[in-house]
């Protein structure tokens, strides 16, 4: 808040307020700053406290939006700060760059270095945008306040598993939004994990409103219930290519009976 103070000390009282305002809720920010204005889900999510989130959103649900704001939120309000944008692929990481570049100018930050996949504050904080494709290129960042795995269900565990460790000074948010893509891999692990606490949101499409009842109908008959449960559903299934099911698979295994020895 320090770059914030020394930015508006001149300023009225009333913008004083607002932005007093927008920095302890980035749902207000989100509205009155960016003319976005939030789902009841959306809202939780931004005005969370919590260091892990996990977002089980349909297709076309604003998760994306969602997290680009956040991370607008953070550059903005914690000067000095890292955040990390990690998607599928080059294309993927300029989509969700652009969203955050694009709130930012539109919040009228002002912005020392723009790049087309990173950007530097004049508070001295960071918005880099990475493709996620290759674990070795992600080491080498360290103590991020905020990192985004976007469509995390897709991505290599191996590329986690590069970037958890980023962690672990700056106790840093961890955020992984996506759409389920079958019972694998480490955004599966996280939502059903027991040892992990996250802040877990799973909004089917029909908690969409902007996603009418006939466009789902149409698509459930066009694509088929495998494909629908997992896009608008948010439901984990098992892969095409699965020999067996997960529950005849946790069924074949017992440890009712005693061991031959001790």
């Amino acid at each position: 808040m320090l770059y914030m103070g020394v930015r508006l000390m001149n300023q009225a009282p009333a913008t004083l307020a607002r932005e007093f305002r927008h920095a302890l809720d980035p749902a207000a920010f989100a509205s009155e700053r960016l003319g976005v204005i939030p789902d009841p889900w959306q809202e939780r999510v931004l005005q969370s406290s919590s260091r892990r989130l996990l977002l089980n959103c349909t297709r076309q649900s604003g998760k994306s939006t969602t997290t680009a704001i956040l991370a607008t939120h953070t550059a903005l309000y914690q000067p000095g700060a890292l955040i990390l944008m990690i998607s599928r692929a080059h294309r993927q990481s300029m989509e969700l760059f652009g969203k955050c570049s694009g709130f930012l100018k539109q919040a009228d930050a002002r912005l020392a270095i723009d790049n087309a996949m990173s950007c530097t504050l004049a508070n001295g904080s960071r918005v880099i945008s990475l493709p996620g494709d290759n674990p070795d290129t992600l080491r080498g960042y360290s103590a991020p306040s905020l990192v985004i795995f976007d469509e995390a269900a897709f991505a290599l565990d191996a590329v986690f598993m590069a970037v958890r460790p980023m962690l672990a000074v700056s106790n840093g948010r961890l955020a992984l939004l996506s759409t389920p893509h079958g019972k694998r891999g480490f955004f599966y692990d996280a939502w059903h994990s027991k040892t992990e606490t996250w802040q877990r949101e799973r909004i089917p499409a029909e908690q969409c409103p902007r996603i009418s009842a006939e466009f789902l109908s149409t698509e459930r008959a066009t694509i088929g219930e495998y494909w629908f449960s997992q896009e608008y559903g948010c439901e984990f299934v098992e892969t095409n290519d699965q020999l067996f099911r997960e529950d005849a698979i946790e069924r074949a295994f017992s440890h009712a009976p005693d061991p031959l020895f001790a």
